[in-house]
């Protein structure tokens, strides 16, 4: 199986180099993104439609997104708190004992099984799923961290000021609410075929889930519709993007030049991606749990030594977060403004509520649905309220000398997606502000930054490519060939990612993510009852447990 995948991404890799240098040569990727530019504009502008709010004009999928998250916060009395506890405890495997095969006197959660029943040597597990609580969780969070934590953190606090890192953090914690719900479905109408594998995510819940609303009819057309955006996003935005900047990043620190120099890249990150994505979710979740782990924990520790070393103004930058979150600076879009820029970062950083994550969390091992969902309230946190808040931390500090509190650069001037300096009016792009402010205080940090980078675009390749690849079962069956024609399909995106700069396209399959909003959400405020009942049945496996210990 792996020498017949490598063998035909090589047979066609090789004609792909050619053209690769001769389209360069003749400018073909120029001419391919300026035709392809128009649709995808109009297609970004359509998914990030906007209305009017104060001197703002807010995307609707934005507004879908927190005003869902809120709602599901209150109807649930706030869990990214109440049940934090719960999470942790779950993720440690404090509570594996209910997966017995008795359910200690509790019924078992329903789970759909197709083709067949599964074996006995499953049965006899009495866990249907194919990995961990913490291996779907290092999986879901390895698709959602990557570059908006870094880059497009950046920019949102030049441009909204330090006040949009506590609406961030807001928006992290509500977001908490919408994962729960997400992935506790993801779960409950997942199916199972008779070797055990695992097919979850919106498409199974939209279908199934409203079939059981009597509107069939809608949810076959939702779940449809989710998959072929997903299958794109997954190429586009999941893949192509990250292998293209994890290129720029490598080839920038390394001094690399010359034609060949992406496509070069592009293959050693094709091959590496498909030794992980052959075998599946079991291999992806293995290398999820090592690299996530190991990449934050790097990031992070960086983090707390910069802010440990500018500790005396730890003060200062608190005051400046919760001052600027009410009465922001001058210029800055007064408070709507700010609360609308943290928002937007955070909703587009965490993913919760796009449905992406219930794909991987689908794959867990257990019989009740909701001991998932309350794992996956932990995703948000990592990836906004420690990581987000980590970078805007640092950004702070660097923009922090003591006197003024506005030495680097002034908050609000920033152009496209570069943040213009005081004085030399020179302009950065969001990583280089990172990279700049980590190196200010830890020399050389940059070298550092670029490995995470590669990291954290690696880790959301393979994840983003167990998404794509679900999605694309339901679309065309679950057999082997339609497997192997969607792998090799996403490895040659890793290598037209790397060595082309098709703009649009990149464009048009990044807002794919976005557009997953639309019919996931739906979906959600259509079934999160179901998600209570089985809250309901966790919290009582778990009374039985410590009732008969």
């Amino acid at each position: 199986m792996y020498k017949r995948v490598l063998l035909l991404a090589f047979a066609l890799l090789s004609p792909l180099f050619s053209f690769a240098q001769e389209a360069q040569e003749a400018g073909i990727d120029e001419k391919i993104n300026d035709a392809v530019m128009p649709a995808a504009v109009w297609w970004e502008n359509l998914i990030l439609t906007t209305v009017p709010l104060g001197e703002y004009n807010v995307p609707v999928v934005v507004i879908l997104l927190v005003l869902g998250a809120t709602f599901f916060t209150v109807y649930f009395k706030v869990p990214s708190i109440r049940r934090f506890p719960l999470a942790i405890n779950t993720v440690r495997g404090k509570y594996d004992d209910i997966e017995g095969a008795d359910g200690h006197g509790v019924e078992k959660s329903d789970v759909n099984i197709v083709d067949g029943d599964l074996p006995d040597t499953i049965r006899d597990e009495s866990q249907e799923g194919e990995v961990s609580h913490f291996q779907a969780l290092a999986t879901a969070v390895s698709g959602t961290v990557g570059l908006g934590n870094i880059a497009g953190v950046a920019v949102a606090i030049a441009l909204g000021g330090p006040g949009a890192t506590f609406w961030m953090i807001v928006c992290g914690l509500i977001g908490m609410a919408t994962k729960f719900v997400e992935c506790t479905l993801g779960v409950k109408y997942r199916d199972v075929g008779p070797d055990g594998t695992v097919y979850g995510g919106p498409m199974y819940y939209l279908s199934k889930g409203l079939k059981e609303q009597n509107m069939g009819g809608l949810g076959k057309v939702l779940a449809g519709l989710f998959a072929i955006l997903c299958v794109g996003a997954s190429f586009g935005g999941g893949n192509a993007f990250q292998s293209n900047q994890a290129t720029v990043q490598l080839s920038s620190l390394m001094g690399l030049e010359g034609g060949a120099t992406g496509f070069i890249i592009g293959v050693i990150l094709a091959v590496l991606v498909g030794i992980v994505i052959i075998g599946g979710i079991k291999r992806i979740a293995k290398i999820t749990e090592k690299i996530v782990p190991f990449m934050a924990g790097i990031y992070v520790l960086a983090a707390l030594i910069i802010i440990f070393a500018n500790i005396s103004y730890i003060g200062d930058a608190f005051g400046l977060i919760f001052k600027g979150a009410f009465t922001p600076m001058a210029g800055l879009g007064g408070f709507v403004g700010v609360l609308i820029v943290g928002f937007q970062r955070a909703a587009f950083s965490n993913e919760a509520g796009a449905g992406s994550a219930a794909i991987a969390h689908s794959a867990v091992k257990t019989k009740y649905p909701a001991s998932e969902g309350v794992v996956a309230l932990l995703e948000p946190f990592i990836d906004t309220v420690v990581i987000c808040t980590m970078t805007a931390l640092v950004i702070i500090f660097f923009n922090i000398d003591g006197t003024n509190l506005q030495s680097v650069f002034e908050y609000g001037a920033v152009e496209g997606s570069n943040v213009i300096l005081n004085g030399t009016g020179e302009q950065l792009g969001g990583v280089d502000l990172t990279s700049r402010a980590f190196d200010s205080v830890i020399p050389g940090f940059s070298y550092v930054l670029t490995i995470a980078i590669v990291l954290f675009a690696f880790s959301t390749m393979i994840s983003w490519s167990y998404y794509g690849l679900q999605s694309w079962k339901y679309l065309f069956g679950k057999g082997k060939t339609a497997d192997l024609i969607y792998k090799i399909m996403f490895l040659l995106f890793v290598v037209i990612g790397a060595a082309a700069t098709l703009d649009a396209v990149i464009k048009f399959s990044d807002a794919m993510i976005l557009a997953l909003v639309f019919p996931n959400m739906i979906g959600l405020f259509f079934l999160f009852p179901k998600v209570r009942e089985e809250m309901k049945k966790y919290l009582a496996a778990i009374k039985g447990l410590k009732s008969s210990n």
